[in-house]
Order: C-alpha cells, then structure tokens, then sequence
C-alpha cells in the first residue's frame, strides 16, 4: 500500500475513534492571552529556557503536551492549572494558532 494510502486510514481510523481534532486557529489566538505571558504574544518567549517557544511547533506535537499536563502525566507547577480547565476543542485551537506562527 502506498505512503498516502496509509495515511488516508490513519486518519480515518483517528476520526471514527475521535482521536483527530482539527484546531481553529482564530479561536485559539482568542485562547491564546493566558499564554502569551510565559510564551510570548507570537509564541516566541522573551526566556525561552525557562518558558519554550510555541511558534512552529507542530499542532498534534502541542496538543499531546497539553494533554498531558491537563491530566497530571506530565507535572509542572504553571502549566499544570493552566492546561486544567482547557476542553479538547480549546487544545486543539491553541495548538493549531501555535503551529500556524513562524518560528524564531
């Protein structure tokens, strides 16, 4: 089976199990203040070895980082409670904002 074959079932299969979220981009720069703090407005920090850079970053690698923090698998004092209240949809719009900005 070819490369794209493949990827058209894993796709669909993400679909039908709801794993696959596509992001809105505009809703999540709305999202996006809270972050800007740490992050920076366009997603580059002004420390990024404290606080990483989000611009360019893949959506889905962004989204599973979220994730994680919002359920405790990942542990961090800051992201933790901010990642807490956010719904599937919110992570999937923040992510896809992120990865939309140029990189540094």
């Amino acid at each position: 089976m070819k490369k794209t074959g493949i990827w058209v079932l894993m796709v669909a299969a993400g679909l039908a199990t709801g794993t696959v979220q596509a992001g809105d981009a505009e809703r999540g720069k709305a999202l996006s203040a809270t972050c800007a703090t740490c992050h920076g407005a366009q997603g580059i920090s002004a420390a990024p070895a404290v606080f990483p850079d989000l611009a360019g970053r893949p959506a889905d690698t962004l989204a599973s980082m979220l994730k994680a923090f919002r359920s405790g698998e990942r542990q961090n004092a800051i992201m933790a409670p901010q990642a807490a209240s956010l719904s599937d949809q919110d992570i999937a719009d923040l992510a896809a904002y992120f990865a939309s900005l140029p990189p540094r």
